[in-house]
């Protein structure tokens, strides 16, 4: 009988000891801030942007949301003037927009980052602008 009982506080002090120890562990690393914009396009559709840094480059995401489905969007992403990426994207169900995503350098100081997106059959026009400190 006293070697099982010697057994259960062993247990139980392994499973208390591993409790403290896993309590003492560091907590993860803070985000780093995301930098957002947003607004609406010319004739009504919505747009939002955000810069974030990542990994030493500078990650960028915006959205255009038109509420329609199948819409050819053509776009264009500068940092400070400087085209880094453009194409065309289609805006997909459920919700009728496009996402466009790129990593591209942090170049010194603040970057302006700017994105136009027309859609050439409407002629509606989305001008997008976030400032990333640096």
């Amino acid at each position: 009988m006293r070697s099982s009982l010697s057994l259960r506080r062993v247990a139980a002090v392994g499973i208390v000891g591993t409790a403290l120890v896993a309590g003492t562990l560091p907590a993860a690393s803070a985000k780093a801030p995301t930098y957002k914009a947003s607004g609406t396009c010319s004739q009504g559709a919505a747009w939002k942007i955000k810069a974030k840094a990542d990994d030493g480059r500078v990650e960028v995401e915006f959205e255009v949301d038109s509420n329609r489905t199948g819409q050819a969007w053509a776009w264009t992403l500068r940092d400070n003037g400087v085209k880094v990426s453009s194409g065309t994207s289609r805006t997909v169900a459920p919700s009728g927009s496009f996402s466009v995503e790129r990593r591209i350098a942090n170049r010194a100081g603040k970057d302006t980052i700017t994105a136009t997106a027309t859609h050439a059959a409407s002629g509606q026009k989305c001008n997008l602008r976030v400032v990333f400190p640096g």
